[in-house]
């Protein structure tokens, strides 16, 4: 009789709001994946090894056969081609966070997160939010293997951190994209695959890696609008590197406000597609 008493005069625990119940439990989700990347750290210099593979690779072996600005230097082409590879990295991160999210789909741990009283979206929220952390720091890294074979900022360091923070924000769009995938496709090895076979064209048909100036009109014109290019143009801006060009295509004119619209417009269509996936995928 006392143990019913108590329990009725204990007040009720107090509901959080909407949005700070989203908050809270998202940085949980997030918090054990960061634990779970410290686990198994042979993820994390995998991920750190593909990049700076690309940028020993291209700066020695492109750099040279290159002509950017008129000029064929090595220098000139390392420049140009760090922010086209930073851009690449950031991107190519999405092919992790589908493969991880098919992952947990596989192993039937969405289908208890969805049977906890956790706000929607917050396990993808959370799962995006870890990836990106992983991505900021293989940027650390592969900023630093960049200097060390040539790169150079000549905008200062405040442009500089906003060039990053807009790979930062595209990178966190693009994850959006994966976490669509991995919940569409069975398996971890198809959410990698598919994951990775639209990012090549996106990447290659841009102006990360050659200038657009030679390219088929039609392919240029691609290259130019895609949301890809506005970045990497954005961050030579910002960074001073070469590859600047003068082009009628607004992206191209404008790249750091159509690569913070196109990152912003990706990142809302794609997130709302992945929760009303999330709320009705099984594993």
């Amino acid at each position: 009789m006392t143990t019913v008493t108590e329990a009725a005069a204990r007040p009720a625990p107090q509901q959080r709001g909407g949005i700070a119940q989203s908050v809270g439990d998202s940085l949980v989700v997030a918090k054990r994946n960061l634990i779970r990347m410290t686990r198994i750290p042979e993820m994390v210099i995998f991920g750190l090894i593909q990049p700076v593979m690309f940028v020993v690779l291209f700066s020695y072996v492109f750099g040279g056969s290159m002509v950017v600005d008129g000029s064929t230097s090595p220098q000139e082409y390392r420049e140009f081609l760090m922010a086209g590879i930073f851009a690449q990295t950031v991107t190519f991160a999405t092919a992790g966070a589908g493969a991880g999210i098919a992952d947990d789909m596989h192993k039937g741990l969405i289908d208890r997160f969805r049977s906890l009283p956790m706000a929607r979206g917050a396990v993808l929220t959370g799962r995006t939010l870890a990836d990106l952390v992983q991505t900021a720091l293989t940027l650390v890294v592969l900023a630093a293997v960049a200097l060390l074979v040539g790169w150079r900022i000549h905008e200062g360091v405040p442009k500089a951190i906003g060039a990053f923070g807009l790979l930062l924000l595209l990178g966190y769009a693009f994850s959006w994209i994966g976490a669509l995938i991995g919940l569409s496709v069975r398996t971890p090895e198809a959410a990698t695959s598919g994951g990775l076979i639209w990012l090549f064209p996106v990447t290659f048909i841009s102006n990360a890696f050659v200038p657009t100036e030679g390219m088929t009109p039609w392919i240029r014109h691609i290259a130019e609008w895609n949301p890809f290019s506005a970045t990497v143009q954005a961050c030579r801006e910002l960074f001073g590197n070469p590859g600047v060009v003068d082009s009628p295509a607004w992206p191209m004119r404008h790249p750091v406000w159509a690569s913070i619209l196109f990152s912003l417009v990706i990142l809302v269509v794609f997130r709302t597609l992945s929760v009303r996936k999330y709320r009705s995928a099984t594993a």
